[in-house]
């Protein structure tokens, strides 16, 4: 075909995948969804970027950006049915380099850099990104992170964000641009922009200060103010929506320029436990209102969610621990290179590579030590206070008090106790996929919620009715518990309709005021809010860029034509 030749022309017939079977993993969501695409497409360069743009814009082909395709709503994938014109994927994976700029106050980051590179990058001068551990911990990229308004962890960030970024658009007389608000300059083409910037032709180090924000101002004071009748964030938030910032891959981006935060220092992680949900609530209130240091971050986890993870992410807590984030990719790499093999035998059943896994995880000892398993034989309900600096001693003594009167109890965690608590905490993130992968014979679906629920609301434990309670088989309950932003994974009886319990589950959270998602990308599995489709058309008025996100209308010019 014409438009795939032209493709290998600039990228290299190697770098172009058109085999199905090969490119299945750049179609397939990570929890579900998978589509067809004429090709998936490895740039190298982001000058090679601009010309596959250009070719598939010229070919009115639909353009779907990818970077390490960690989306759980199938938000950086091909869908199944509605599309009007071929599709192609642009994996910016290739593209994984990042440039310190003002000394590494700041940042810019390309569509493969990946956070955990980031960190790395950060470390050496005693800074860090917004994120450093959970999605880092999957692989999860920077621009990615900017696209979908992910949260993280660090509750004095706020949701990843920037202003200044450099991205293509086409614009509403379908004309491809390239539009620079990184602040720099960097020259008038799009070629001498991008070589440029890739070639670093200007001061790293003198780079002028920008107009625009390269993060969420004043968020700690937002996230403070526990008697709000809102969530502190969500993704559809109209505040948090500028340019690439919660573009939903609406855009190419090509970089964006961030803010880095100094190291903290000393820090200590209070490990909590209790039966009572409203011990927590208090507690988080109590922290949020009155404490002169805003904690790190504060995580929760529920028993379930604790006993599951033990069992079905040992294996993934182990190469974590042992081998870094750093290697991750190869071994999904080396993972989706043996699905592919193996789904072609009928001896083998899906997933066999992970079952396997499993199976090797079970003949290690117990990764978790010895201290959290008191507490999970105890209680119900966990907490992962981390604290720095003056924070310490503030939280030292208030706990001490606090538990004196208050039912549950906590221990001051070493740091081999914390780096497994963090871990443990973090794998969770995909145990109902890999339960629903052992179990395939019996288990048939997943639900998975990521909510935001209102600052204010002090019945933050879910309680379901009965008769939903009955068509569950587990529950796993996690999340950033002192901003309120939650993850809720149901692993659903045999027969039922995840569809059907979806739509009950979404009218029980409309009654509680709650938002969802609240940090993922809406992807194909939410409908999009008023705000973000404005956002969505305002950058793509063709819809020519990842059309249908959100439960959109797919077609050209949003189908008003």
């Amino acid at each position: 075909m014409v438009v795939v030749e032209e493709l290998s022309t600039i990228v290299g017939r190697k770098h172009v995948i058109t085999n199905k079977a090969k490119s299945l993993r750049f179609r397939k969501g990570y929890r579900s969804g998978q589509g067809d695409a004429l090709a998936v497409v490895f740039p190298g360069t982001l000058v090679e970027l601009w010309h596959v743009l250009e070719v598939l814009h010229k070919n009115n082909i639909i353009i779907i950006m990818q970077a390490s395709n960690t989306s759980l709503t199938e938000g950086s994938i091909p869908t199944d049915h509605g599309y009007d014109r071929e599709v192609v994927v642009i994996s910016g994976r290739r593209i994984k380099s990042l440039q310190l700029i003002n000394h590494g106050e700041q940042v810019l980051a390309f569509p493969g850099t990946t956070l955990f590179k980031l960190e790395n990058a950060l470390k050496p001068i005693n800074r860090e990104p917004h994120s450093v551990i959970g999605s880092s911990t999957l692989g999860a990229s920077v621009v990615g992170g900017i696209s979908n308004n992910s949260g993280g962890a660090l509750i004095r960030r706020g949701p990843a964000y920037t202003e200044l970024s450099l991205y293509a658009r086409i614009d509403e007389n379908d004309e491809l641009h390239l539009v620079n608000h990184l602040g720099i300059d960097l020259g008038a083409t799009p070629e001498e922009i991008l070589k440029n910037l890739e070639q670093r032709n200007f001061d790293v180090d003198a780079v002028k200060k920008a107009d625009h924000y390269g993060h969420i101002p004043n968020y700690q004071a937002r996230v403070r103010d526990v008697e709000a009748d809102t969530p502190a964030r969500y993704n559809a938030d109209p505040h948090q929506l500028y340019e690439v910032s919660g573009s939903a891959g609406k855009v190419a981006t090509f970089a964006v320029r961030l803010d880095t935060f100094p190291k903290d220092g000393e820090s200590q992680v209070f490990y909590i436990g209790t039966n009572n949900p409203n011990v927590l609530e208090d507690l988080r209130r109590h922290i949020m209102k009155n404490f002169a240091n805003l904690p790190v971050s504060g995580e929760y986890m529920h028993s379930e969610a604790y006993t599951l993870a033990k069992k079905y992410g040992k294996d993934s807590l182990i190469v974590i621990d042992k081998l870094g984030t750093d290697f991750l990719p190869y071994l999904f790499a080396l993972k989706a290179t043996a699905e592919r093999i193996l789904d072609h035998l009928i001896v083998f059943k899906p997933y066999f590579p992970d079952r396997v896994l499993q199976k090797v995880g079970m003949l290690f000892p117990n990764q978790l030590p010895k201290r959290l398993e008191e507490f999970h034989d105890k209680y119900e309900h966990y907490l992962i206070l981390k604290m720095a600096g003056d924070g310490i001693e503030e939280a030292r003594k208030y706990l001490g008090e606090y538990f004196k009167e208050a039912k549950g109890g906590y221990f001051e965690a070493s740091a081999k106790e914390t780096k497994r608590a963090e871990l443990h905490r973090y794998v969770t993130a995909g145990i109902a996929i890999r339960y629903q992968e052992v179990f395939q014979d019996t288990i048939t679906d997943i639900l998975p919620l990521d909510i935001a629920l209102r600052r204010n609301e002090y019945d933050w434990f879910e309680k379901l009715p009965k008769e939903i309670e009955d068509k569950i088989e587990h529950k796993l309950y996690y999340g950033h518990f002192l901003d309120h932003v939650m993850h809720q994974d149901y692993i659903l009886k045999p027969g039922v309709d995840p569809h059907e319990l979806k739509e009950e589950m979404l009218k029980l959270l409309d009654k509680r005021g709650a938002i969802y998602p609240a940090e993922h990308n809406v992807g194909h599995l939410y409908k999009a809010a008023p705000t973000l489709v404005a956002h969505y058309k305002k950058n793509d008025p063709t819809n020519s860029f990842n059309p249908g996100v959100g439960k959109t209308n797919m077609h050209k010019y949003w189908g008003e034509y």
